[in-house]
């Protein structure tokens, strides 16, 4: 089960400098509010974070009420930011969908639903939550997002393929696309200090010590022998009921 106190806790600490490090969450808001336009009564964003796919969404799409929901309470000065009257709840995305019956035209969610412990029931459950002909749109990752830091420590979360997504949600007839990006770094500190800066290092709570750092530097070099890279693995799916 995922520990939401201490993915909370990371993203919290971090949404100073989430915005400054987390370039291909930003590009992911971009290409995935691409694949929509027009009207909507009633929009929900899960996991807005600091507002990246928020901005898009308020200036590319028409609506009358946006709710925007985050597990981190500071996103709401973020979201207020960009449009002070989006209606912003701090609350686990779980915990409001069982304390709520509202439905939807519009459920959009960037780089958020790999923190979900079982998707497949998740995503159901928002299907059941629009209107008719309403729209769910989200972005998660794939197996080979961050390849390497399974490699070496073999954790991870529980990603899945285009695939495996396309099976699941085959009699909703999704439309899905895959990317693979790969970000090069000067050291594996560097890599480290990104995953630490935009709050993805939330799997365990655990102190490292300088035994585990070195460790970590000389198992990454290892594994990365002309440079650090981290690999990022973007799935879009938009689903229309």
């Amino acid at each position: 089960m995922m520990d939401k106190g201490l993915i909370q806790s990371r993203f919290s600490k971090n949404l100073a400098s989430y915005n400054e490090h987390a370039k291909i969450q930003k590009r992911m808001a971009e290409r995935l509010i691409s694949f929509i336009t027009g009207k909507f009564d009633n929009v929900l964003e899960i996991g807005c974070g600091t507002g990246f796919l928020t901005e898009f969404a308020n200036k590319k799409l028409e609506y009358k009420n946006y709710t925007a929901i985050d597990i981190a309470e500071g996103c709401e000065d973020f979201i207020k930011k960009i449009n002070p009257d989006i209606d912003f709840v701090c609350q686990d995305i779980e915990i409001f969908l069982k304390e709520s019956n509202k439905k939807y035209d519009l459920i959009l969610s960037n780089a958020a639903f790999q923190w979900i412990d079982d998707l497949e029931t998740f995503i159901k459950t928002l299907l059941e939550r629009l209107n008719p002909d309403g729209i769910l749109l989200f972005s998660t990752f794939g197996k080979e997002n961050f390849r390497e830091i399974f490699h070496i420590s073999e954790k991870s979360l529980e990603y899945y393929s285009a695939k495996e997504l396309m099976e699941m949600f085959e009699s909703y007839k999704p439309v899905i696309e895959e990317e693979i990006h790969i970000m090069g770094f000067k050291t594996p500190k560097d890599v480290l200090r990104h995953l630490q800066l935009t709050g993805v290092n939330a799997l365990e709570a655990k102190q490292w010590t300088k035994g585990d750092l070195l460790k970590f530097e000389n198992n990454y070099l290892n594994l990365c022998s002309q440079r650090p890279t981290l690999t990022y693995n973007p799935i879009y799916i938009k689903i229309q009921t």
